[in-house]
């Protein structure tokens, strides 16, 4: 599908966010064809342009690959909000959009004269994703958010690592990226519900809620089990063998998510499928550790890629653990459209990490590569004067 014809084509988003989940819901949206103004500090912009190393281009204009990740599809404008100018643009961009995303610290934006109820009373139909670190109200909901301290305060970080006395963050701030796709989704929700009632509303999500949503069943251990889940590095809490396991020459990992691949898989290595300590799922976490040195006594004795091949060829699902390179060069990434190529106004073409999301076209479309239509991160300031010039065109138009 062609972004620029896609299912939020005519929406209109302002992204007054900076750093990562706001301009992830953002991106998302764009992603779906919605036109994205991001609303960027005059001279300095979203602070993730001067987040790095690595940067890329020309020493005077290096750009930072972390504002290139979410920040695609969007044109940028630069306003001073706390000056008149400021506030007299950003009145005219509510009153034109669809949507408002922000992640100020809450009562940011009533401070800057821009409460929930000026932007209703400035567009009615405007929908409002609005993103915190802990929530906009309770005894803590005025912290800023961090995706790190998330993180720890949310309890991700005490199920990852190596072990309970390593608790570790992941490879990416998830919280952000959670809290962007919750706040997209949120945002689809109430352009649907305006649909019916003519009105927008607020929705509000945040990296605490986030992240606790996807607990999911290490959050019932406790909350129904009263157990209190710890981390177990590369193996499944509930499932066995489930994790990484160590060949001759790597790293591979296994899933036996029943017992008729358990009793393929244990056949293939040439265990007891019936062994009284591995006979079935509960009896198999129970003796998880046993159950590990078994399995990698006999998967040391050949090459990662043999076994891979060989549990492949029973039924049951394996993988490797590729680097992020060996992702962006492997076919199968490439051809679910997960790299975009886009003209970037300092750095020429470039590749950028791609939409999740594919639409297959309607009969009477015509088919397009995945990934057309895609605008790239913009520079600072690089559409102030087509954004104002669209302002005008938008309030010279006869009402109705």
């Amino acid at each position: 599908m062609d972004r620029s014809q896609g299912p939020l084509k005519g929406i209109v988003v302002i992204d007054l966010s900076r750093a990562l989940a706001g301009p992830h819901a953002a991106m998302l949206l764009g992603d779906l064809g919605a036109r994205v103004i991001k609303v960027e500090q005059p001279g300095r912009g979203d602070e993730t342009r001067g987040w790095g190393p690595p940067f890329v281009g020309p020493e005077e204009e290096r750009v930072s690959t972390y504002f290139l990740s979410c920040n695609r599809n969007k044109e940028s404008i630069e306003l001073d909000l706390k000056s008149e100018d400021g506030a007299e643009q950003l009145t005219r961009l509510v009153r034109a959009a669809d949507v408002l995303v922000e992640n100020f610290r809450p009562g940011v934006l009533d401070r800057l004269g821009f409460p929930a109820s000026r932007l209703e009373e400035l567009n009615p139909r405007l929908v409002v994703c609005s993103i915190s670190g802990f929530g906009h109200d309770g005894p803590e909901g005025g912290r800023a958010g961090y995706d790190q301290i998330a993180q720890g305060e949310a309890g991700l970080m005490s199920l990852t690592g190596p072990s309970p006395k390593e608790p570790t963050k992941t490879g990416v701030a998830i919280g952000d990226l959670l809290a962007g796709m919750n706040g997209a989704q949120g945002v689809l929700a109430a352009l649907l519900e305006r649909e019916r009632t003519g009105r927008g509303r607020v929705v509000r999500t945040s990296l605490l809620s986030s992240i606790v949503g996807v607990h999911a069943f290490q959050g019932t251990r406790w909350t129904v089990g009263r157990e209190v889940p710890t981390a177990l590095g590369n193996q499944h809490p509930s499932i066995a063998p489930y994790g990484a396991f160590a060949c001759m020459d790597g790293v591979l990992q296994v899933a036996v998510g029943g017992e008729a691949q358990w009793e393929r898989f244990a056949g293939l290595l040439g265990l007891d499928p019936r062994d009284p300590r591995f006979a079935d799922n509960a009896s198999r976490v129970e003796h998880r550790e046993e159950l590990i040195a078994e399995v990698e006594a006999v998967l040391g004795q050949g090459t990662r890629d043999e076994w891979l091949r060989r549990i492949g060829e029973v039924g049951v699902p394996c993988g490797a653990v590729r680097t992020i390179d060996q992702v962006y060069e492997w076919e199968q990434t490439r051809s679910q459209g997960l790299l975009l190529e886009v003209e970037h106004p300092v750095l020429g073409p470039i590749e950028l990490p791609g939409s999740a999301l594919r639409f297959d076209p309607a009969a009477d479309e015509t088919p397009q590569p995945p990934g057309t239509g895609h605008l790239p991160p913009p520079a600072l300031g690089e559409h102030n004067d087509a954004v104002r010039a669209w302002l005008d065109e938008v309030e010279a138009r006869p009402a109705g």
